[in-house]
């Protein structure tokens, strides 16, 4: 399958002659080439400036596209590949070829989430068809059942739900931000949500309805979408589920852990995450490894999720443990010092 011949070309060359404005290139007619080859097979970096410029992300995340998107081209150069001339085939060769360089599978799970935001784009400028759209990020290691998400795959998780479901979105971003398990979303009830030392708290019911004083901090980025989703069901009591169905025959009844995975399953499904290894109990992962990412340690790990065992904790440390060390970069604490 050829790229070019899916996009008429002069959507083609009238986008690139735009893009091509902004960066300071003119196009010259009789020249060696078309813009296209220009832009594209020459000059990538155009497109790369353009497609970060166009997202609206953090500036971790900026980073992390922009050096996938690097090793992407740079893979293509090496294999002799132009852009017009890349298939899904190819995207899924780049993803073996990271495997075989050992990067890690957070690695490659970032740099491909890169890969597919940029032919989403491409694709959405009426460039190139999205050809990494059914590619999947590599299995974790043997002993973790479930692979968990990165910073980027979070927050297109929430910013594919938002614009979906108000319930759906207020359900995976509870989980996405304190842990939760299925059934502890579906246990809970209006009237656990309760203060604690001026704090917003929902009581957890846990593994047999235990009395254990579990609880998890609803801060206003957690709770704002819960108490929006509650505004339009009308006045609801204490004793009233949390979350509720809507479905023909069944609607205001209390959620199911089978329809909780659902919701979960399905949102990961509609942005490219897909297969056994993606679950609603990947996101109580990713709440683990993101806290870790992001300053926190295991102990604060046991207390998020409350891991009976600070064994449990401690695994998911081990696991991110390079990609750590290459974000946190310790060497470069000397480069000012000596």
């Amino acid at each position: 399958m050829i790229i070019g011949s899916m996009i008429p070309r002069e959507n083609m060359k009238n986008t690139m002659n735009a893009i091509a404005a902004d960066y300071g290139l003119t196009p010259v007619s009789g020249q060696t080439g078309s813009l296209e080859r220009r832009a594209c097979e020459e000059n990538w970096e155009v497109l790369l400036s353009a497609f970060l410029d166009s997202q609206d992300i953090r500036q971790t995340s900026r980073e992390t596209y922009y050096w996938g998107m690097v090793t992407y081209f740079r893979w293509m150069e090496i294999q002799g590949k132009v852009m017009k001339a890349m298939t899904p085939a190819d995207v899924m060769s780049f993803k073996s070829y990271m495997v075989k360089e050992k990067l890690s599978p957070l690695t490659i799970g970032s740099y491909l989430t890169a890969v597919r935001r940029f032919y989403a784009w491409t694709e959405s400028a009426m460039l190139y068809p999205n050809i990494a759209r059914s590619v999947r990020p590599p299995r974790g290691k043997k002993g973790f059942k479930k692979m968990h998400l990165n910073e980027d795959e979070a927050s297109e998780l929430l910013s594919y739900l938002k614009s979906k479901s108000l319930r759906d979105y207020a359900i995976v971003n509870l989980i996405l931000r304190t842990g939760l398990r299925t059934i502890e979303v579906i246990r809970a009830d209006v009237g656990d949500v309760k203060f604690k030392r001026g704090k917003r708290i929902l009581k957890i019911w846990g593994k047999g309805y235990d009395d254990k004083d579990n609880f998890v901090i609803l801060g206003d980025v957690t709770w704002n979408p819960i108490r929006e989703y509650l505004s339009t069901r009308g006045k609801v009591g204490k004793d009233e589920p949390l979350f509720v169905t809507d479905g023909k025959g069944h609607r205001g009844a209390r959620m199911s852990t089978r329809s909780v995975q659902y919701v979960c399953k399905e949102a990961m499904k509609a942005i490219g995450l897909e297969g056994h290894e993606y679950s609603a109990h990947s996101l109580r992962h990713s709440t683990a490894v993101l806290i870790l990412k992001n300053g926190g340690d295991w102990q604060d790990v046991q207390r998020v999720l409350r891991h009976a065992s600070p064994a449990t904790s401690q695994i998911y440390t081990a696991s991110i443990e390079e990609e750590v060390r290459l974000d946190r970069n310790p060497e470069s604490i000397l480069d000012n010092v000596i």
